[in-house]
């Protein structure tokens, strides 16, 4: 794909939950398009949908209605099963609270998505050793969860979430969990990676100060995209 095309399409996503007897329209007829390379942010208050919109380009729920297509493929119809498969060969997840395995070596929790792929032992740690040297960590492969910093730990988790080499990078507050000294490092690693690897990564945050990293931000309120603002 060349960095002109969408790698992302959303046209008029709708979501809605039955919660008892009501329904609560979390969506209402988002259309979005996001291009290969790019560094963006989804903002808004708590309720807005950010979190939703985020569940369903991550192929983590499906919209009610409307159309998402990831790479070319609509996706917002497939089954779990294979949405599953396309969460695990394109896109990868890094979330406020790190969500490492415990008593396990930063290198075996880079590892962990590659368990689910046919690639080999020795290839997968190859691999891990790599991501985690490009996300500062080199020295620290052997060292457990327990015995790193929060920054440590959040390398960590990027370290994971790049190794199946996706074309997406889906980061839910990031730096939520950080000092701000910190969490300035791990944005400026999310920059290295847009601007090195041209990997697109999507920012979900209620932070200005995360959203300003990012070229696009999007503006979510009610369910619908208020503002759309470009560096």
């Amino acid at each position: 794909m060349s960095s002109n095309n969408n790698l992302i399409q959303l046209e008029d996503l709708k979501k809605v939950y039955t919660i008892g007897e009501t329904q609560v329209h979390a969506l209402r007829g988002v259309s979005y398009s996001i291009q290969e390379g790019d560094l963006m942010a989804i903002m808004g208050p708590s309720g807005s949908g950010k979190s939703t919109l985020m569940n369903i380009i991550g192929c983590l729920d499906r919209p009610t209605e409307g159309k998402y297509i990831l790479d070319g493929q609509e996706v917002s119809t497939l089954d779990k099963n294979r949405l599953a498969r396309i969460r695990n060969k394109k896109i990868g997840f890094v979330f406020q609270t790190f969500n490492l395995l415990a008593r396990t070596t930063a290198l075996e929790n880079t590892e962990l998505p590659l368990l689910y792929s046919d690639t080999p032992v020795k290839e997968a740690r190859e691999m891990a050793f790599q991501v985690l040297a490009e996300v500062g960590l080199k020295g620290r492969e052997l060292h457990k969860t327990n015995q790193l910093s929060g920054g440590e730990q959040q390398r960590v988790a990027i370290a994971r979430s790049l190794v199946n080499n996706p074309s997406l990078l889906l980061a839910d507050e990031p730096t939520g969990n950080l000092d701000s000294k910190t969490g300035k490092e791990i944005m400026d690693i999310f920059k290295k990676l847009n601007q090195e690897k041209n990997i697109t990564i999507i920012l979900v945050t209620h932070d200005p100060d995360v959203a300003s990293a990012a070229r696009k931000r999007i503006y979510l309120r009610d369910g619908q995209i208020i503002k759309e603002e470009r560096d």
